[in-house]
């Protein structure tokens, strides 16, 4: 894919009777496929988001979500592995138009969440499935509004370490979650990887859950 750079990719074992390749780091992302069953091995595909331009949040999630895949599939065949469906994941947290990334200081965890206090934003999770030289996806929207917060409580919450390698500065199976007052779509999907349109991928593949 034109853009793509790939920075780091390596093989972890997790299982040896797997069903998919997953391209992704995310802790997170591990927890909810272990949570629906499915056996995987991880592919860590890093790519170069500065590389891609700024789309549309629906667009830019499945870039790169499209992205991570082909760069673990081309992995995968360079390094002459069995070749399995390869599923990749991206997530955004906008507001007011802005996609906000994850914080790389204290500063921007700050900004980010002042921004969030007290208002309404999205999350937008786009999937991607490569499986026998085809690609599909599935994206997932929801909404998300958080209670006005003390400069009391953002301080402490970023003291936790929490928010530092999250989108948005936030994580909702964490500690914010005492922030937020109303939710209205996935969860999961707020969480990294919407189980609903991950399932509909993997069945099309033939995975079975």
């Amino acid at each position: 894919m034109r853009g793509v750079l790939l920075r780091d990719c390596r093989i972890i074992v997790v299982v040896n009777n797997f069903q998919i390749y997953l391209a992704s780091k995310s802790p997170r992302r591990r927890q909810l496929l272990e949570q629906i069953g499915v056996r995987f091995e991880l592919v860590d595909a890093d790519v170069d988001e500065s590389a891609f331009p700024i789309e549309a949040p629906q667009e830019f999630v499945l870039t790169l979500a499209r992205a991570k895949v082909m760069a673990a599939n081309e992995h995968l065949t360079s390094e002459n592995l069995p070749l399995k469906p390869v599923l990749g994941a991206d997530t955004c947290v906008v507001i007011d138009d802005e996609i906000l990334g994850k914080p790389n200081n204290k500063g921007e965890a700050i900004r980010m969440l002042t921004r969030l206090s007290g208002t309404t934003h999205s999350v937008y999770t786009g999937v991607a499935l490569y499986h026998d030289g085809k690609m599909n996806t599935q994206i997932s929207h929801s909404s998300v509004t958080f209670a006005v917060l003390q400069s009391e409580q953002i301080e402490q919450y970023w003291a936790s370490s929490e928010p530092t390698d999250k989108a948005g500065a936030y994580a909702i199976q964490g500690r914010a979650a005492t922030f937020i007052t109303q939710m209205n779509g996935s969860y999961s999907g707020v969480v990294g990887l919407p189980l609903y349109e991950t399932t509909q991928l993997l069945a099309a593949a033939g995975v079975e859950i």
